[in-house]
């Protein structure tokens, strides 16, 4: 694939898989045009040029193709397909069929969401559709193999298909129900896009821009719920610290080592009000929490000025509420502040769960060096550089094994 290409693809493909769903009401018909359309997109674009309006001409591609399909389709009495042809031929579908949620994207979101898949499934298979992520960038996601996720989105559509599932939008009661799913794949998309699972950049601006977007339509759709809040809050305090993220020259620069006076005080600002929204409400949830935890680092004008006992005990109310290993890996960081290295260390080497993930052995290698053990440091960051496929990220874990060494 072109770089041209690729990128319009990453920027582009969720929302025009969105907006077919919306012409022809159906999943595999839009994925399917839109994957048409980008393979005649490598074909031409290097020959006739990047047209003007890459995303228009992707989506118009697409659509087109489609209704061919489906006119071939029709000739053998496939009913389903002259169903989706009569669809089709209305480009401006009536407005009050649209139901409460009217951006194609967040729609596609709440309706891949549906309750009678797993909840796991409900969000891999919106990341593939409308995330532009790849089957390995979900598997990393979820901690699992790629062969693993690419059975279970198999699978997943195909349940879709033999219980005919409707891709229906929702209706203002089915919200609630669908909204744990929904703020998961958004967030998913946001962490993709902040640290990206592969490449050589660090991250993908694209993605956190368009998951920031997407938790700004959901707190207008439903500003009552703490959660919705909370993960915008979440977002919005962890983005501003991205033009300090990066030095010249595109290395990773950790958090104790960031320059504060880059961060972006009109997000934190934001942030930080959003969250004292959700704490007048008193009803805590895992993203305000971590909107919280990120709201004391944001309050810090050095990392020195960090308050560890109350990121550490706001830690430990996330614990409770999702004892999940990476909660309690970022807890073990927490603890290290307070506590020292010494006691985070059996922690992080006991959470076997997490042996793939390079964060486990990133951190296990800072809690070694802390404690003296140059040697083994080195080689739990050398195991950790061999885990991630961001460069950025590489890069980084070889020079801590070196200083290390």
């Amino acid at each position: 694939m072109s770089a041209d290409v690729e990128r319009v693809f990453r920027k582009e493909y969720g929302r025009a898989v969105a907006v077919l769903v919306r012409v022809f009401g159906d999943i595999d018909v839009a994925e399917d045009a839109v994957q048409d359309a980008f393979a005649t997109a490598v074909r031409r674009w290097p020959v006739d040029g990047v047209p003007p309006s890459p995303a228009g001409w992707i989506i118009t591609t697409a659509r087109n193709r489609a209704i061919d399909r489906l006119r071939r389709e029709s000739t053998r009495a496939d009913r389903h397909a002259e169903a989706l042809l009569l669809r089709a031929s209305d480009d401006a579908p009536d407005p009050g069929q649209e139901g409460p949620v009217r951006d194609d994207r967040l729609r596609l979101i709440f309706i891949c969401c549906h309750p009678a898949l797993a909840p796991a499934t409900r969000v891999a298979l919106t990341l593939r559709l409308l995330g532009g992520l790849t089957t390995a960038e979900i598997a990393r996601a979820f901690l699992v193999p790629e062969p693993t996720m690419a059975q279970r989105l198999v699978r997943a559509k195909g349940k879709i298909r033999d219980a005919g599932i409707p891709y229906r939008v929702p209706r203002d009661a089915d919200l609630p129900d669908r909204l744990r799913a929904v703020l998961a794949v958004v967030y998913l998309i946001f962490n993709e896009g902040y640290t990206a699972s592969s490449g050589d950049e660090l991250a993908r601006d694209d993605l956190s821009a368009e998951a920031v977007r997407l938790g700004r339509l959901l707190a207008a759709l439903m500003p009552d719920e703490p959660e919705v809040l909370g993960l915008l809050a979440l977002m919005l305090l962890i983005e501003s610290r991205r033009p300090a993220r990066t030095d010249p020259g595109g290395g990773l620069v950790r958090l104790a080592e960031q320059d504060r006076t880059l961060w972006d005080q009109k997000l934190i600002a934001e942030g930080q009000d959003l969250l004292r929204r959700c704490l007048r409400r008193d009803q805590p949830g895992p993203y305000q929490l971590q909107a919280a935890i990120n709201a004391v680092h944001s309050d810090a004008t050095t990392a020195a000025d960090t308050d560890w006992r109350q990121i550490l005990a706001l830690y430990d109310h996330l614990a409770a509420l999702t004892p999940t290993p990476v909660v309690t890996l970022h807890r073990a960081v927490a603890l290290a502040e307070v506590h020292g290295p010494a006691a985070a260390l059996p922690l992080v080497e006991a959470l076997d769960a997490l042996d793939r993930h390079h964060l486990l052995h990133a951190v296990r290698g800072d809690l070694l060096r802390r404690l003296g053990r140059t040697e083994d440091a080195a080689a739990a960051y050398e195991r950790a550089a061999t885990l991630t496929n961001n460069t950025a990220e590489r890069r980084f874990l070889h020079s801590r094994a070196a200083l290390s060494a």
